[in-house]
């Protein structure tokens, strides 16, 4: 393979090729380089590169320093990753998104970064998010707008947008992202790429104001569900930062990927609650279920009928805001977008009571999904409410005809997973009559990422979407309304 053309490869056939010599971490960095030179003025996906750190980095690990993890599962043997601009990663400009920020460097990396450094990934960039990562839309006024690749017109979603573009554009092989109301499943889901939200406590949170709470996770996103579960098993385990974190599997995700075995019974739900769907999204995911068909499972299609799932996840969402951005509303609210304004003081202005009702909705909905997973191993639902929305809107102004009060609404089939403490998987499963990206949002048991992540492996092997990626950007129009 031409050296400019490392870009092509998955990250768990350029990890084996670093391992065995065949290439060096500084290849790879040239080759991502190289990439990020064609397809950045195009997208915007990575605003902050620090590819001197990266090779001295990648010089280390060559001299044989920094390999204390070589040979543990989720070891990179020196492959380039990006960071969301969420997490700190020390020596390199850290923003959030947030102009208050804009010029903040610090001095330590996010406990996330440290295990995935000492894991032997080299961090070459920063990927771009919205502010504070709350948006369905990856903008803000540090960085501008990030762009989808498979239309430049569109957004790639958020939050975990600039990750999402940037795998699908072939800068990067793997990309980190964090996970609310679905900023890991929904952008995978515009860019045709696989984003894992997984079980609260399986990935570090690190330094939070809310490091009790279940709700916000960090995860892994890449090209294919085997790159995932490598990824994974990187970030995977106990650390004592996170009071929520528990142990990694004795068996690597990965090793659970090569043993995979079909799912016995799955269950399809074109919506959960009321929440509305774009119609070709639910025809496109409901014959996507042929394919788990063909891998051997039982299909059966369910409807998961709750009350007032919007308003329980926005009540549980706001609280979660009060706690991060009060103080900030009263320090620099002229320098904080209105999205984040207006999720605050809902949760300033909610009462106890309030945030009982959401408490008990959120006990009933995990309680249902238990039921659920009495009689199915997997549930799955469409990955995201609507397909990629003009770049230039905060959020779609309608779904199916109904129309959107607020940025969450169209985020509330993977908010209402959240509230269930599950594992869920972001696969590609086709495209529209627009050429956008769809996906599925395929659900598995808390804690149940090893079947999950097998049940995944043989989905995609089965679609042969994950082959599609990457992509040179592709120019283009914002479809109709």
């Amino acid at each position: 393979m031409v050296a400019t053309e490392l870009f092509r490869l998955t990250a768990c056939e350029a990890v084996e090729r670093l391992r065995k010599g065949d290439i060096s971490p500084l290849e790879l960095i040239d080759a991502a380089e190289a990439r990020m030179s064609v397809v950045e003025p195009e997208i915007n996906a990575l605003p902050t590169p620090c590819l001197d750190r990266a090779r001295e980095h990648a010089q280390r690990i060559m001299a044989g320093k920094d390999c204390e993890a070589k040979g543990e599962p989720g070891w990179l043997a020196g492959l380039p990753v990006a960071i969301k601009d969420l997490a700190d990663v020390a020596g390199v400009r850290s923003t959030y998104g947030s102009p208050i920020f804009a010029d903040h460097v610090p001095d330590v990396s996010h406990p996330l970064v440290q295990r995935i450094e000492r894991n032997g990934g080299i961090v070459i960039a920063k990927s771009n998010t919205p502010e504070f990562g709350a948006g369905g839309s990856t903008f803000n006024e540090v960085f501008g707008k990030t762009r989808n690749p498979w239309n430049t017109s569109l957004t790639p979603a958020g939050s975990t947008g600039g990750g999402a573009a940037a795998l699908a554009a072939g800068e990067i092989w793997l990309a980190h992202g964090s996970d609310h109301g679905g900023s890991l499943r929904r952008p995978a889901t515009y860019c045709s790429v696989v984003g894992l939200r997984p079980s609260p406590g399986r990935v570090t949170r690190g330094v939070v104001n809310t490091m009790f709470s279940p709700l916000s996770v960090q995860g892994p996103m890449a090209r294919n569900v085997p790159d995932v579960a490598l990824f994974l098993d990187t970030m995977a385990g106990f650390c004592p930062a996170d009071p929520m974190t528990f142990d990694a599997p004795a068996t690597s995700f990965s090793a659970a990927v090569q043993m995979a075995g079909a799912p016995r019974r799955v269950a399809f739900a074109e919506t959960i609650g009321q929440s509305p769907v774009d119609r070709e999204t639910r025809d496109i995911c409901r014959a996507a279920m042929k394919v788990f068909e063909a891998t051997g499972a039982e299909v059966e299609e369910i409807s998961i009928d709750f009350p007032n799932v919007e308003d329980t996840f926005l009540a549980l969402r706001s609280q979660q805001f009060v706690i991060d951005r009060e103080l900030q509303l009263q320090s620099h609210g002229n320098q904080i977008k209105p999205d984040i304004i207006w999720n605050t003081e809902l949760g300033l202005k909610q009462s106890t009571s309030d945030l009982a009702a959401a408490e008990r909705g959120r006990a009933a909905l995990y309680a249902r999904f238990m039921d659920l997973f009495a009689t199915y191993d997997l549930i799955v639902t469409p990955g995201a409410n609507t397909p990629a929305f003009d770049v230039d809107l905060r959020h779609p102004v309608a779904i199916d005809g109904i129309k959107l009060e607020h940025y969450m609404a169209a985020s509330t089939l993977t908010a209402a997973v959240t509230m269930c403490a599950s594992p869920a998987l972001s696969l590609p499963c086709g495209f529209d009559q627009f050429g956008r990206p769809i996906g599925l949002q395929v659900v598995g048991r808390p804690r149940g990422e090893a079947s999950l992540l097998a049940a995944g492996a043989l989905y995609e092997a089965e679609c042969g979407l994950s082959t599609q990626v990457p992509i040179d950007p592709r120019s283009g129009t914002v479809p109709p309304l």
